[in-house]
C-alpha cells in the first residue's frame, strides 16, 4: 500500500475476527448503534421552526435591504436541513426505507432544492471508497484537480484554476449552493434515477416557490441580491462542513484498498470540539466514527470516538483529530501540493 502506512497485526490475544469486527462489538455492546428518536424529533422541529422563522421574517421584513440579513440566517437553515438529508440517507433516523426515502426527499428535494435521490448515490459511493482518486466520487476533477496525476493530465478549467485552486478554494465555494441544485436538475435525465418523477416535480416546486416568493416580496434587484448572498453563504457553510473530512488526507489509487477499517481511518480526520461544534458541524466533525458506522445516529458519534480511537491505538493505526483552523489549513496546502505541476515552467521548445 503505497499511499498508507504499514499494517500492523493485531494485539496478542485479541478477539478472532477482523479488525473491525471486534470493533463493532465494542460499539454494539455499548449500545450505541440504538435510534434515538426523541433527540431526532426535537432536531427536525427545531430546523423546520427556524425554517418557518426565517421564511416569515422575509415576508415582514418586505423591501427592505435588511432582508439580506434574513438570506444569511436562511442560509445557516439550509445547511442545517441538508445535515438533515444526510443523516436520513443514512437510515440514522427512520428505520424502514420507504420513510428515509420519502423525508429525505421532502427535505432535500422540496426544503433546498439539492436533489436528493443524485446525492444519495453520489455519496454512497464516496462512502464506499473515500478519498479513492479512482472511485471516490468527490475526487472528480470537474473543476478542481486533487492530485499531481490529474494536474498532469488536466484540461480546460481544471488546468486553468489548479494552478492557484489553494487560494481560490474558499472563493469557489461560493458557488456550491448553485452545483447543488444544477446537478439535482441534471441528474433528472438520467434514466436510472430512481422515483425521477418525484425527485423533478418535489425538486421544480422548490425552485418554482423560491423564486416566485422572491420576486414577489421584492423588486428586481433586491430579489437577485437576496438569491446571491443566500446561495452563496449557504455553498460556503456547506463547503466548509465538509472541506474538513478528507481533503487532504492519504489518497488511494488502483487496487490499493486496505481493509474495511484502514480504508475509512487512514482516509478521514476528525475535527476537535465541542457541543457547538457538534451542532454546527452536524457531528460529520466525527467523521472517523461516522464513516466506520454510518447508520450510527449523531449524538453517539461522541462517544463512540473513545472507543473507535481506543480500538486504533491497540491496532497501531493512526487516528487522527485537529482542530477546525489546522483541518483547513491542511486541506489548503494539499491543494496547493496537487497543483504543483500547472506551476512548473513549460520546457522551451527550443531547449
Amino acid at each position: 500500500m503505497n499511499s498508507m502506512e504499514k499494517v500492523r497485526p493485531p494485539p496478542a490475544g485479541a478477539e478472532a475476527g477482523s479488525d473491525f469486527a471486534r470493533l463493532s462489538k465494542k460499539i454494539q455492546a455499548a449500545g450505541l448503534m440504538a435510534r434515538r428518536p426523541g433527540y431526532y424529533a426535537l432536531r427536525i422541529t427545531a430546523v423546520t421552526t427556524l425554517y418557518a422563522l426565517g421564511c416569515t421574517a422575509f415576508v415582514l421584513i418586505g423591501d427592505s435591504w435588511w432582508t439580506l440579513l434574513t438570506a444569511g440566517f436562511l442560509a445557516v437553515v439550509f445547511g442545517q436541513v441538508a445535515l438533515l438529508a444526510h443523516d436520513v440517507a443514512h437510515r440514522q433516523v427512520f428505520r424502514l426505507r420507504r420513510c428515509s426515502e420519502l423525508s429525505g426527499r421532502l427535505a432535500g428535494n422540496l426544503g433546498i432544492g439539492m436533489g436528493y435521490g443524485w446525492w444519495q448515490d453520489k455519496h454512497s459511493r464516496h462512502h464506499a471508497n473515500p478519498n479513492h482518486e479512482d472511485l471516490d466520487p468527490d475526487l472528480d476533477p470537474d473543476i478542481l484537480v486533487w492530485t499531481q496525476d490529474q494536474a498532469r493530465a488536466a484540461k480546460g478549467l481544471p488546468r486553468l484554476l489548479g494552478r492557484s485552486q489553494a487560494f481560490l478554494f474558499f472563493p469557489l465555494l461560493t458557488l456550491e449552493g448553485f452545483n447543488l441544485h444544477m446537478s439535482g436538475i441534471r441528474s433528472l435525465a438520467d434514466g436510472a434515477l430512481k422515483n425521477r418523477a418525484w425527485e423533478g416535480i418535489l425538486l421544480f416546486t422548490h425552485i418554482a416557490v423560491y423564486l416566485g416568493a422572491l420576486f414577489l416580496v421584492l423588486p428586481p434587484g433586491k430579489a437577485i441580491a437576496f438569491l446571491v448572498v443566500h446561495q452563496c453563504l449557504f455553498g460556503i457553510y456547506l463547503g466548509s462542513i465538509f472541506a474538513p473530512n478528507h481533503k487532504g488526507m492519504p489518497v488511494l489509487r488502483g487496487a490499493d484498498r486496505p481493509d474495511f477499517l484502514r480504508r475509512q481511518v487512514l482516509t478521514s480526520r476528525d475535527v476537535r470540539g465541542g457541543r457547538f461544534t457538534d451542532i454546527v458541524l452536524g457531528g460529520l466533525n466525527y467523521q472517523i466514527e461516522h464513516h466506520l458506522f454510518p447508520s450510527m445516529p449523531s449524538p453517539h458519534l461522541r462517544r463512540a470516538q473513545a472507543i473507535v480511537r481506543g480500538h486504533c491505538q491497540e491496532l497501531g493505526v493512526s487516528y487522527l483529530e485537529t482542530s477546525l483552523l489546522h483541518s483547513y489549513r491542511q486541506t489548503l496546502a494539499s491543494l496547493h501540493h496537487a497543483g504543483a505541476p500547472l506551476r512548473q515552467p513549460r520546457a522551451s521548445s527550443l531547449a
